[in-house]
């Protein structure tokens, strides 16, 4: 790999993860919930780009990136999911009617 091409992919991902700090950091609790929706949304898009990137196969080493990177973006889904339904759940009344559960 070109060393000029990994130093920019560093700084990219570098700078992206300090705008996404950033960016999070400053909303509103009142928009959590539609926020981390679209996050989830978001981590889907990129676990379909980690499963092509692992399935491509070029060398070793960006089938095990890959394979790190459907891990994660895995992680981030079902963690985004998970912390959702628990926060959708602060805004339930008590003795609200629950929809029933489908059994699919």
């Amino acid at each position: 790999m070109n060393p000029d091409i990994l130093v920019s992919s560093i700084y990219v991902c570098a700078l992206a993860a300090f705008l996404g700090y950033v960016v999070i950091s400053r909303v509103p609790s009142l928009l959590h919930s539609p926020l981390m929706s679209t996050t989830n949304a978001i981590s889907g898009i990129s676990l379909v780009g980690s499963i092509v990137t692992a399935g491509a196969q070029h060398d070793r080493l960006s089938a095990f990136l890959g394979f790190l990177a459907v891990t994660s973006a895995t992680i981030n889904v079902v963690g985004g999911f998970w912390i959702t339904e628990r926060m959708l759940r602060f805004f339930h009344k008590p003795n609200a009617v629950q929809p029933a559960k489908r059994k699919d």
